[in-house]
């Protein structure tokens, strides 16, 4: 009997992959992702704690690390556009290198800054840096985020993608247990082709989502 689960972003059909430290990793057979069987998943509070851990000060190498993230923005957008920061964690830093140039950006964090009506109004650009990796439920986060953005809108994500030539089981990126879904090439243009995006750039970790052509 083949052992499988249904892709958590395009619902296709996800057979076992690998096993590895304990747990099963499943492979969708459409977008060729590759996610944590979600019977393994940690409790919320084990997960804030882990999120607490990280080093994300400013002061640290975290702020050439969301260099690019930061010179999207700054150059598609300017003071007088909105953006958010979702997924701030601890430390937001995007938002603080960004608000130290007049920026203005709001913060949304699950754990640390539960501001639900931010999820309420919408804006110019979003930014998403080490974040859609930890998504339980990446479809519905993605068709979150772009209900959030106004037309010409970006989403700006970082994550380190499945490449090919990727071992995955000697990959370490997937040994940090809150990283749930590891998307590929293919599974960021199935979100901009069945999501809502005109658009998607790919420059290293960084993807650009794009409503319409404005990067």
């Amino acid at each position: 009997m083949v052992i499988q689960k249904t892709c958590f972003l395009c619902s296709s059909q996800s057979p076992l992959f690998i096993e590895d430290r304990n747990t099963n990793f499943y492979k969708c057979s459409n977008c060729r992702s590759v996610f944590r069987d979600p019977d393994d998943n940690i409790s919320p509070e084990q997960e804030k704690q882990r999120y607490q851990a990280h080093n994300n000060d400013p002061a640290s190498g975290y702020r050439s690390f969301v260099a690019p993230i930061i010179n999207a923005v700054t150059s598609n957008f300017t003071p007088s556009h909105l953006g958010l920061d979702f997924g701030a964690g601890p430390v937001p830093v995007i938002a603080e290198i960004l608000k130290n140039k007049d920026y203005k950006i709001e913060i949304y964090d699950p754990f640390f800054h539960d501001r639900p009506e931010f999820l309420n109004q919408t804006y110019d650009y979003i930014t998403a840096c080490e974040v859609i990796e930890h998504f339980r439920d990446p479809a519905r986060e993605f068709k979150l985020l772009r209900s959030l953005l106004k037309p010409n809108g970006a989403l700006l994500c970082m994550t380190e993608l499945l490449e090919p030539a990727i071992d995955f089981q000697k990959w370490p990126y997937k040994n940090d247990v809150t990283h749930r879904f590891f998307y590929t090439r293919k599974a960021l243009e199935w979100i901009r082709d069945n999501l809502g995006f005109a658009s998607l750039k790919i420059e290293g970790r960084l993807a650009s989502f794009i409503v319409s052509s404005k990067l």
